[in-house]
């Protein structure tokens, strides 16, 4: 059987049983063009180690059209996406190359950008809440730092979605995973603000007041905030807040989980909240806590030179 035939079953294997994202499937999809581009429309029981040694060198010489190179993590994406397929066909009793011939290399662990409550603050003091937007910004600022959402998340929320009076919903994560998501007093009552300031109809939690939005429909989609325009607000507030690092709503959501950690909450619950499905992808906030933890140690562990 051949590799095209069998990369379009596992991509709706993805999506249909899966329950995978369209963005990821079609991630999953590129992936693996990019495999067949470089082997050709091969039969899947004639991939090889010794192919996988040259793909992964020609992966580390590609070049896009504007000669860009991919970087380690990207072509880790690759080979991720290759051993997937290889574990579906395995499942499927197809023979080809074994998955755990495929042994991703080591990266180094990305530095988390967070900001400190104080910083928090400063950024959420530029807002100007005078007129309808600057209610909104603000509401999605305290949202971001409240509850830990993913960007894509919080712009997928309706008004129905959140319950302000109890100050938890559930949300649809990665994976097509359900989680609970808390939030706080304040970060409620600047959404209550905000809503109380709305006078249409549209569903969407956020929408966009761009001269460029189009009309809505009926459900007021066209004018749901986009995270792109989130990203530029989140950035904007920041700069003018004087904060020189790069800041982002995956800033904020750093910032979330690291004063949960900085104020001792456990790294089970954190993950539970951030809904990472492994533990070690909460790890990568740890380090951020070592400050913390020696200020602890100042604090009470016995000197016997006192």
């Amino acid at each position: 059987m051949y590799t095209s035939e069998l990369v379009a079953d596992f991509i709706e294997h993805l999506e249909v049983e899966g329950g995978r994202s369209l963005r990821t499937t079609e991630n999953y999809r590129l992936y693996l063009e990019r495999f067949m581009e470089f082997s050709g429309d091969i039969a899947v029981d004639k991939i090889t180690s010794e192919q996988i040694r040259k793909y992964r060198l020609w992966l580390n010489r590609y070049e896009n059209y504007n000669g860009q190179k991919l970087s380690i993590m990207t072509q880790n994406y690759h080979l991720i996406a290759l051993r997937g397929f290889l574990t579906y066909l395995s499942r499927r009793d197809i023979p080809s190359l074994s998955a755990d011939k495929i042994i991703l290399p080591k990266t180094a662990r990305k530095q988390v950008t967070f900001l400190h409550f104080d910083e928090v603050t400063r950024l959420i003091e530029e807002i100007d809440t005078s007129n309808e937007q600057g209610l909104r910004d603000r509401a999605i600022i305290e949202l971001l730092f409240s509850s830990g959402l993913r960007v894509s998340e919080l712009v997928g929320l309706n008004r129905d979605h959140i319950n302000l009076t109890r100050r938890e919903f559930m949300v649809r994560g990665k994976g097509q995973k359900d989680r609970p998501v808390f939030v706080s007093e304040s970060a409620a009552n600047h959404v209550a603000n905000y809503l109380d300031t709305r006078h249409d109809s549209l569903v969407p939690l956020f929408i966009s007041y761009s001269r460029n939005a189009q009309a809505p429909d009926t459900s007021g989609n066209f004018r749901r905030l986009q995270p792109r325009s989130i990203q530029r607000m989140v950035s904007r507030y920041a700069k003018l807040a004087g904060i020189t690092k790069h800041v982002s709503p995956h800033t904020m959501r750093h910032s979330f989980a690291t004063d949960l950690l900085m104020n001792g909450a456990d790294l089970r619950s954190v993950q539970s909240m951030l809904g990472h499905s492994n533990i070690s992808t909460t790890q990568v906030y740890t380090h951020v806590t070592d400050q913390h933890l020696k200020d602890v140690f100042e604090r009470f562990h016995s000197d016997t030179n006192k």
